[in-house]
């Protein structure tokens, strides 16, 4: 059994000519999605807490760490964008240098990122839409806002009786209404995502210039505050520790850059737009990043920063409450967007995937006669999103999205360095100078950051891993199109 085999360069090249999907999507449009995908909710919660907790005024500095340690990560999936310019990803990365298995297993994780994050977007979506609810005076039973599991909870604070039923409706509904614009076309989609991206640019860029008017000098002092030892866990607060510890947890705000690479079917130009909207998407948002850091340390002391509603405190303490509403509803339009960019790379993963046969193609190969979308994958992941979303408690389900992340990202890192050494000769329209500080910086600093998850998050994503194998040796293995490629190369 040759779990290993690899697909050959030609295949992609045959694939490329087959595309379906309509190819609309220019260099800035790529961007768009891009930054669509990675500036959500997190800038407005977690500088709360890597500044209070942990960094202080080097929050800066944190974000600055965090984005390098990205870049690393972009510049490979940018060459491999410019060689394979095919809508899989991590995942067709993989299976021409690495093999199937590991393609199998990359694909299989991406679940985790793309599917299971849509999942928390959509549920952190319905709790930034119910406070932008009671910021106008409307209050819903907590019990059709949350799952049940989190409803008795809500219950038991309250002093209530726990409730008959429970289901989180507007996360049920946004799922379906972002699932009905993907069916509808990448067109519609990307024009979606642009008017959000440029509402929630808008406010952070709100942020920094009107904010840089209230910093005072004197909250930067010390910028890098003294490292505190915790005595009951060891733990180290502050100093350049804290600032690695900051990095760790704004590292997440900064997911997303990579969905640009699944829409390399429906790219104009590939070969070039892709790698550029790649860097660009992260570039813009680790200068944003750090500048809203820089606003909010000074507009307010680090330690008086807070942890839930960092910028709208802020801007409250400095005579501005107004700007509350401005920034909730910028989250709350955000998250949409990240949203859409994370189902529609799924699906295009899905689409890949596929495409070689490793999943049925009757399902998640169908394309749309009148859309051009694949849509049979886009029905099922938006059912799954939208029930589980609903349904289900899933607190710890965002670390489980990280680890699928950092694993893409790692094995992107480790491939592109294989592909350069064992394919030489490939016209590389994009070409990352210095590639092994590169790819061997970029897969160290996801390894370290898989390090520091939870003991509990890795025995859940080893059963996950374990039940993919299960799965790609009961179908993909027997239905995979290498089996047809091999036989198809012989008869050439």
């Amino acid at each position: 059994m040759d779990i290993f085999r690899k697909k050959p360069i030609w295949a992609y090249e045959s694939d490329a000519k087959k595309n379906e999907l309509k190819r609309v999507l220019g260099k800035w449009g790529l961007t768009s999605l891009g930054i669509g995908a990675i500036i959500g909710g997190g800038i407005f919660t977690l500088t709360g807490i890597a500044a209070n907790i942990y960094a202080g005024p080097a929050l800066a500095i944190s974000f600055l760490i965090a984005g390098i340690g990205c870049l690393f990560a972009a510049l490979s999936y940018a060459e491999f964008a410019s060689v394979l310019p095919v809508e899989g990803s991590a995942y067709a990365y993989a299976y021409g240098t690495i093999g199937e298995i590991f393609a199998w297993f990359i694909g299989w994780n991406l679940i985790l990122e793309y599917m299971m994050g849509a999942t928390t977007v959509a549920v952190a979506w319905s709790g930034y839409f119910d406070k932008l609810l009671h910021l106008f005076g409307i209050s819903i039973p907590y019990y059709l806002m949350n799952d049940y599991p989190t409803a008795v909870k809500i219950a038991q604070q309250l002093g209530e009786a726990a409730p008959g039923f429970a289901v989180n409706i507007p996360a049920f509904v946004i799922s379906w209404i972002v699932t009905l614009i993907l069916i509808k076309g990448i067109k519609e989609a990307a024009n979606t995502n642009n008017i959000i991206v440029v509402l929630k640019v808008s406010v952070v860029l709100f942020v920094i210039l009107v904010g840089a008017f209230y910093v005072k000098m004197e909250n930067w002092q010390p910028f890098i505050p003294e490292p505190i030892v915790d005595p009951q866990n060891g733990d180290t607060r502050y100093g350049w520790q804290g600032i690695l510890t900051a990095a760790t947890i704004v590292f997440f705000a900064y997911i997303g850059f990579d969905a640009v690479s699944t829409q390399a079917g429906e790219a104009v130009n590939p070969k070039k737009d892709i790698p550029f909207a790649i860097i660009a998407s992260l570039l813009i948002c680790t200068l944003l990043y750090i500048a809203v850091s820089l606003v909010l340390t000074g507009m307010a002391r680090y330690d008086k920063l807070d942890l839930k509603a960092p910028v709208a405190s802020a801007f409250a303490e400095a005579g501005i409450p107004w700007a509350t509403y401005l920034i909730t509803l910028a989250a709350t339009l955000g998250l949409i967007s990240v949203m859409l960019v994370m189902m529609l790379g799924q699906t295009r993963i899905f689409l890949g995937m596929a495409k070689d046969k490793l999943l049925p193609p009757s399902i998640f190969g169908a394309i749309h006669p009148k859309f051009k979308t694949p849509y049979k994958s886009t029905l099922l992941v938006g059912a799954i999103i939208s029930i589980v979303a609903a349904i289900t408690p899933i607190q710890n389900v965002s670390e489980m999205t990280s680890m699928g992340t950092l694993l893409a990202f790692t094995m992107v890192s480790i491939a592109v360095l294989i592909l350069r050494y064992k394919e030489p000769h490939l016209e590389r329209p994009f070409k990352v100078k210095a590639l092994p500080l590169v790819a061997g910086g970029g897969a160290l600093f996801n390894v370290v950051l898989m390090t520091q998850v939870r003991n509990e998050t890795w025995h859940a994503f080893i059963i996950w891993g374990i039940l993919g194998i299960l799965v790609y040796f009961i179908y993909g293995y027997k239905h995979s199109r290498l089996n047809e490629l091999t036989s198809e190369k012989e008869n050439v």
